[in-house]
């Protein structure tokens, strides 16, 4: 029987960028699941080498990765971009600096005003427990997609846990809504549901992670579909 985590994930900005390099820092309009593995990696405590010694007693990021994943967007965020500039200065001498490097530019985009129900189903309904737990008393700080970009409310949800519900039944039947409909918004709310193994999406996103090792990192392709569903209302 399937039993799902959900999350809340509601913050002034949020990035989760999937193909990003220094000068180019994209953002999807809604969360990576690399970037929500990473989430509940932070909240573990868990070091991005499996081999470390403090991993002994923390699920694997194979296990991590095996929960299928979706996301229920409450509020589309605005898509934005901060503008940057960057100077290493490899030496100085006195009061002159020295053999600098050029300036980098670089433009990184953000989602403001976004709201996601996130979902990660599984059938190991102890380790959903753990990670909720963990979600409530996380040992790194949390952040969404970037370490400026906190939560601006916490991720844990009380009864996020829902014993013997799909991914889809838990994510269509919450409430409440994590924020209002905006006058411009369409009152559904969008969808993005990771198929299971062997089937295919209409979308694909290569953010299933596989390493998250600093100069290792790999990750494979996830398939994807997308669809909309109605405020739950008050029974």
């Amino acid at each position: 029987m399937s039993h799902t985590l959900l999350m809340r994930l509601v913050a002034p900005m949020q990035s989760w960028g999937v193909q990003s390099d220094f000068t180019h820092r994209d953002t999807g309009l809604e969360p990576s699941k690399s970037g929500v593995i990473g989430l509940l990696c932070a909240a573990l405590g868990k070091p991005r080498d499996e081999a470390h010694p403090d991993n002994r007693d923390k699920p694997t990021l194979a296990q991590l990765a095996n929960l299928r994943m979706g996301v229920r967007v409450d509020r589309e965020g605005f898509l934005k971009r901060d503008y940057h500039t960057a100077l290493d200065v490899r030496k100085a001498s006195g009061t002159k600096i020295t053999d600098t490097k050029d300036t980098e530019v670089s433009e990184r985009f953000y989602l403001a005003d976004a709201a996601f129900l996130v979902g990660l189903e599984g059938d190991d309904l102890d380790l959903l427990r753990k990670l909720n737990d963990a979600l409530q008393h996380p040992h790194w700080f949390l952040f969404l997609g970037r370490k400026a970009f906190v939560p601006g409310e916490p991720v844990w949800l009380e009864n996020g846990v829902r014993e013997n519900q799909t991914l889809e039944d838990a994510l269509t039947t919450f409430r409440p809504r994590l924020r209002p409909v905006r006058r411009f918004d369409d009152p559904r709310m969008r969808l993005v549901i990771e198929v299971k193994a062997g089937a295919r999406g209409e979308i694909t996103r290569r953010d299933q992670p596989l390493s998250f090792v600093k100069g290792q990192r790999q990750f494979d392709v996830r398939y994807l579909t997308t669809d909309f569903c109605d405020e739950p209302k008050e029974t």
